[in-house]
């Protein structure tokens, strides 16, 4: 039997669940995308929005960032915004971006000081779905795919 990691889980999830509790039932988030552009989160109310943290040097960012940017190109119902999350110059991101494009909008958010309304990742990727309605679905630290996506984010009718 594993018990020393079923001891481990549970004192891990006692540790971070008031953290989680702690978030906003309907967060908000405002940043400016690479490009210049603003994101709003409370512009895409109705459709699902994927809020993925991640960074240049992070193996698994970079494997599902094609997964995340093809789930967005087939699902009309679902929209994304990625955050660099990672102290370094804004030109060694968009660098990055350009070698690795995605169909949604990259932001840089600030390591000391990130969006007050979404946890700081406790490790990466970590990703938090947006509800058409704008509540939180739990969390995900570690990568997702198009069938995990697809799992938690049922079909457009």
């Amino acid at each position: 039997m594993k018990l020393p990691y079923l001891a481990a889980g549970i004192a891990w999830l006692a540790a971070v669940a008031p953290v989680f509790a702690a978030m906003p039932e309907k967060p908000t988030l405002q940043v400016k995308t690479l490009d210049g552009k603003p994101f709003d989160l409370a512009q895409h109310r109705g459709k699902w929005v994927i809020v993925n943290y991640w960074a240049t040097w992070c193996a698994p960012c970079i494997k599902e960032m094609p997964e995340i940017s093809d789930f967005v190109k087939t699902h009309k119902n679902v929209e994304a915004i990625g955050l660099a999350f990672e102290d370094t110059d804004k030109a060694e991101v968009a660098a990055f971006v350009q070698k690795h494009p995605v169909s949604y909008p990259i932001a840089q958010v600030d390591v000391i000081d990130p969006p007050k309304d979404f946890d700081p990742p406790k490790g990466l990727p970590t990703t938090y779905l947006v509800k058409p309605d704008g509540t939180l679905a739990p969390p995900i630290v570690g990568g997702v795919d198009k069938v995990k996506l697809g799992k938690l984010i049922p079909a457009s009718p």
